[in-house]
């Protein structure tokens, strides 16, 4: 399997993704894109694990987004890849966290340690600590 970081993508031919470069597509669970199938579906060979965006798939976004220049939207493709291995749950709580005056700067930088700690996820960890540092400029901790 080619990994995101083997490959080198050029956005004029190998975007869309899903149509021009399909065999770099995998689901969460290791299955091509194609074999995602409404036969697949009808005859159980697709489970809802399948349906979900694999990390990889968005790094290989995040790729072609920073080729055409759209740095931020590339990041944003990162950070979603690493959210992928947290619970849903998790990443709800995280989100309503998030909100201005509901956390104070303890509980996020608790978040941002967690994220770095459990699950790896530095580029969220930053992001929570960004937030929590603008949050107290602007006086919107809890």
């Amino acid at each position: 399997m080619t990994l995101p970081d083997q490959v080198e993508l050029d956005p004029g031919s190998d975007y869309p993704l899903a149509t021009q470069r399909p065999e770099l597509l995998r689901t969460p669970t290791g299955k091509p894109i194609d074999e995602l199938t409404m036969q697949a579906v009808l005859s159980g060979d697709v489970a809802a694990e399948d349906l979900r965006i694999s990390p990889d798939t968005l790094r290989l976004q995040a790729q072609i987004a920073e080729r055409v220049g759209r740095t931020q939207l590339a990041r944003n493709f990162r950070r979603a890849a690493e959210l992928t291995a947290l619970p849903d749950d998790l990443v709800l709580s995280i989100y309503n966290s998030l909100r201005p005056n509901a956390s104070t700067k303890q509980q996020l930088t608790d978040i941002a340690d967690r994220l770095e700690g459990e699950y790896s996820a530095t580029l969220c960890a930053e992001l929570v600590r960004e937030a929590a540092d603008v949050y107290e400029r602007r006086d919107v901790l809890a």
